[in-house]
């Protein structure tokens, strides 16, 4: 995953899921992009990247609080599962490399347990 696929992703991904009623450009270079798809003001995917350090959040994010999120640190993944959004899983799934859109999937996954939005 690098910032010309997120950036392309990102558009796609808008007009695909019709829940995302808008996105949003924080900051975006050559080497980082950061950004928000929000399905309600306070209920959004938050995504950073940055290819020079080779780091990626990728989190879902409900009245300011992190509800689940995948994370690469220096090529290294983990993710924070809903149950448990403050520890990090460094299981085999969570360390697996994972994609925009397979997030997305989870995220969808997600929101349909916790009956949200």
């Amino acid at each position: 995953m690098n910032i010309p696929d997120i950036a392309n992703g990102l558009q796609r991904e808008l007009k695909r899921r019709k829940y995302f009623v808008r996105l949003e450009i924080l900051e975006q270079t050559l080497s980082l992009i950061k950004a928000r798809l929000y399905i309600s003001p306070d209920l959004f995917v938050q995504i950073y990247r940055n290819d020079r350090f080779q780091t990626t959040n990728l989190v879902l994010i409900h009245n300011g609080n992190r509800l689940f999120a995948r994370d690469e640190v220096d090529g290294h993944w983990h993710r924070h599962i809903h149950s448990a959004p403050e520890e990090h899983d460094f299981s085999v799934e969570g360390q697996r490399a994972i994609k925009l859109q397979e997030f997305l999937d989870e995220v969808e996954k997600i929101l349909a347990e916790l009956n949200l939005p």
